[in-house]
């Protein structure tokens, strides 16, 4: 089993930047990647980035490639989500999840454990 917790949401301004944690704990060497989702009010939950545990390598769904970052602190069993010039249009619930599959990059159906989420909220 791995727990993972999110924090960092809140309200802000187009243009502005928020930082997303995501703690993990139980299990943690059995983690292969760590993805970030969200969800927007009455829209499907999407991809957003994801993060090889061991070596780093990231990949990310294009709206947000040249604005967010994902990165990870091994010592720490955390994973960041840097979210630059947010839009009204990044206003959503994130979600952190993580996999124990080693298929890169993970299918959406290879994550199999979640945090409940933090609301991010963009205001123009």
């Amino acid at each position: 089993q791995v727990q993972l917790v999110e924090s960092g949401g809140g309200l802000v301004q187009a243009g502005d930047s928020l930082r997303l944690s995501c703690a993990a704990s139980g299990r943690t060497f059995n983690i292969y990647a760590a993805g970030w989702f969200r969800q927007a009010p009455g829209k499907e939950r999407e991809f957003v980035a994801a993060i090889r545990w061991s070596v780093g390598m990231t990949i990310y769904t294009a709206s947000v490639k040249d604005r967010f970052a994902i990165s990870r602190d091994k010592a720490k069993n955390t994973v960041y989500l840097q979210m630059n010039r947010l839009k009204p249009d990044d206003t959503a619930i994130y979600y952190c999840a993580s996999t124990r599959n080693s298929r890169w990059p993970p299918p959406r159906n290879d994550y199999d454990y979640w945090g409940q989420g933090t609301q991010v909220s963009v205001s123009s």
